[in-house]
């Protein structure tokens, strides 16, 4: 008895202890790391708490968010009535560049590379964050099922539901991957460019959808939010994989691995030594 307290001590109580006690018996970190990857992405729906919020204010029908996304969407159709050319503009930026298959046709090169890299486990949270976010996104939308704008002589069209925007929360998961992954290789002097960048494409992205009348605001509101919550629920995963191969913490601006300039940027490391726990009086 007083042999099973102390290991119940030592694994400590709630999910942690219990998901150390189910993947301790096989590999360790990775099976944690693996473990942890899949809960995270379950769990981003009913963690994203601004996202939720948001989401009620949808239902709901929320006047003073239903006044904020008809003035906006009018005034900016009027604009995109008058000046054919910058519509003509919009469409090729939020169809081809700004694109959710561009966008993660770039997450994808950057998996391969990745894992030709030896990067395993950075390029299985890549893949996973852009796989989890496009599901998520789908199931959000056929659950809400909110209508489109519907204005007079309509400059675009777009297909299916409204709440979040796809385009919005693609940008949004797919520039964090890419920062995330790759910043370790930007020089300190030039970090803030790629940053720049990213706040760019997904304001822009966001803009887009708006002016060409095929999102409300709080769609766009919507999927930033719920991308957010995707790759914050999945990098803190990757973090929580780092301190069980100790490895130290990173800050945001140095990426999730910097050891990825290294030559074998996941060999192994010696795990942080643990604190043995008090001996049972």
């Amino acid at each position: 008895m007083a042999r099973h307290t102390q290991r119940s001590r030592r694994e400590g109580p709630g999910p942690h202890g219990t998901l150390r006690r189910l993947t301790s018996r096989h590999t360790g970190p990775d099976a944690t790391f693996g473990a942890r990857l899949v809960l995270a992405a379950a769990a981003t729906a009913v963690a994203s708490v601004p996202f939720a919020l948001a989401l009620v204010l949808v239902e709901s029908r929320w006047a003073p968010l239903h006044r904020v996304d008809r003035s906006v969407a009018e005034r900016l159709h009027a604009d995109a009535l008058g000046h054919p050319g910058w519509v003509r503009f919009l469409d090729v930026l939020t169809g081809f560049v700004w694109d959710p298959v561009t966008m993660r046709l770039l997450v994808a090169v950057l998996v391969v590379w990745l894992l030709t890299r030896r990067a395993w486990r950075l390029a299985a949270w890549a893949a996973v964050t852009a796989v989890a976010g496009g599901l998520i996104g789908f199931l959000a939308k056929s659950a809400v099922e909110r209508a489109r704008p519907h204005l007079p002589d309509p400059v675009a069209h777009a297909p299916g539901f409204s709440f979040p925007s796809g385009h919005a929360m693609t940008a949004t998961t797919s520039c964090a991957v890419l920062l995330l992954a790759l910043m370790p290789l930007v020089p300190r002097a030039w970090r803030p460019l790629p940053w720049a960048l990213a706040l760019v494409t997904v304001a822009g992205v966001g803009y887009t959808r708006v002016a060409l009348g095929v999102h409300w605001v709080s769609d766009v509101v919507g999927g930033w939010l719920l991308g957010l919550a995707v790759v914050t629920a999945t990098a803190l995963a990757f973090e929580a994989w780092r301190a069980d191969t100790g490895r130290r913490r990173t800050a945001v601006t140095e990426g999730l691995e910097p050891e990825l300039t290294e030559p074998a940027p996941e060999a192994s490391r010696t795990p942080a030594p643990r604190t043995p726990a008090p001996p049972v009086g």
